[in-house]
């Protein structure tokens, strides 16, 4: 398929199964960094510059 990105979705280790779904997966695209919403995968997501998740994971 022409234009189509795969990505491998992550989430965190400490999400377990146990805890309904109520997490973030992120997906590293090269540039760019994709997240959504782990209950809903299908509604899409937000993606943001490599620079800008390293400066918001640094200020967690």
């Amino acid at each position: 398929m022409k234009g189509v990105l795969v990505v491998e979705w992550r989430k965190s280790s400490y999400s377990g199964d146990g805890n309904d779904g109520n997490c973030v997966e992120v997906a590293f695209t090269g540039p760019e960094v994709a997240v959504r919403d782990s209950k809903n995968t299908e509604a899409g997501g937000l993606v943001v510059p490599v620079d800008r998740w390293r400066a918001f994971v640094a200020a967690l």
